[in-house]
């Protein structure tokens, strides 16, 4: 069956929003959801950095028998609101956004997906859970229970780990704060197409399904659908920087309990062969699954690649 099927195979999902707090007020998180929203089974699948929550639809589809399959617009893109101060496009704030989502949805068991800056979110936010779970005072004696309440499963990992790679990461920031418009919607199909070759082949309905969510009608042009001021903060990022948030991420990354798969785009210029390898040796619960002919990232549209998502989600 090929992604084209796929596309047309199933229902629509359900958008709803949940308010989050910044520093400089409050916006909207809007997210999109799959299946019956009364199982508390539930697997949060998170965007890369430009992208949306539509990027699941065929994903989602596939396990929303089994899951309620949440697929948020991170605040900034998509249906979300745009943040009053760009220097809040971080992963310490797109965390708190994921907590106050979590707590609407209040799963009994949550799974995560997450693709590119979607895995950092998720690495991110184990980390917290683990650094509240050392650090918050003893009040046994009060009667009062300190277990975290708490805890991630299993997680995937698309085309991301701890390690960033530099020249992966200036290719995406060359092009991010660009404006860009086009006149027709084919027209932003062709240029997604050239920034997003290392999604791998797909044909051209596949193309317009990957756009039609990041390239939004404006008057009489398509504009993106994200609020460009996400580059601000990654213009600001030294290499001392980068290299702390790397050693949060390792520590986050070691203290997973949980099943961890690595998807690893083959051709990928932001997660390296040598990383890939290292996750496997300093996580004994990780497994590693390549995509050949893949860049970054997997689009995790094809069968072999939900497959495989799938597969070790039931295992």
């Amino acid at each position: 069956m090929s992604d084209t099927t796929l596309a047309t195979a199933g229902s629509e999902p359900r958008l709803d929003y949940v308010m989050c707090a910044s520093p400089a007020g409050t916006h909207r998180m809007a997210y999109w959801e799959w299946g019956n929203p009364d199982n508390d089974k539930v697997l949060l699948c998170v965007h890369g950095l430009t992208r949306t929550g539509r990027d699941f639809d065929l994903l989602a589809r596939s396990l929303c028998n089994e899951y309620r399959v949440v697929c948020p617009d991170v605040v900034g893109r998509g249906k979300s609101d745009w943040l009053i101060q760009s220097s809040g496009y971080a992963v310490p704030q797109y965390v708190a956004d994921m907590l106050t989502l979590i707590a609407r949805l209040k799963p009994a068991t949550l799974d995560w997906v997450g693709t590119s800056m979607g895995g950092l979110i998720g690495l991110g936010l184990a980390g917290a859970l683990a650094m509240s779970t050392a650090m918050r005072p003893n009040r046994r004696g009060q009667g009062l229970a300190v277990d975290q309440t708490l805890t991630l499963g299993k997680m995937v990992l698309n085309d991301i780990g701890p390690t960033l790679n530099v020249s992966g990461l200036s290719r995406i920031a060359d092009y991010v704060g660009d404006h860009m418009q086009f006149d027709t919607f084919e027209a932003a199909v062709d240029y997604v197409r050239s920034v997003s070759l290392g999604f791998g082949p797909h044909d051209r309905a596949a193309w317009e399904d990957l756009t039609r969510y990041v390239f939004l009608p404006q008057g009489k042009h398509w504009v993106k659908h994200y609020d460009l001021r996400i580059a601000e903060p990654m213009a600001t990022q030294t290499a001392e920087f980068i290299h702390a948030s790397e050693a949060i991420l390792w520590a986050a990354y070691e203290g997973l309990q949980a099943p961890v798969l690595i998807v690893h785009g083959q051709l990928s210029d932001l997660l390296t062969e040598s990383t890939a390898q290292e996750m496997l040796q300093r996580n004994p619960l990780a497994n590693l699954y390549q995509v050949t002919g893949v860049g970054h990232a997997p689009t995790l549209r094809t069968p072999e690649q939900i497959a495989a998502i799938q597969q070790f989600l039931r295992s």
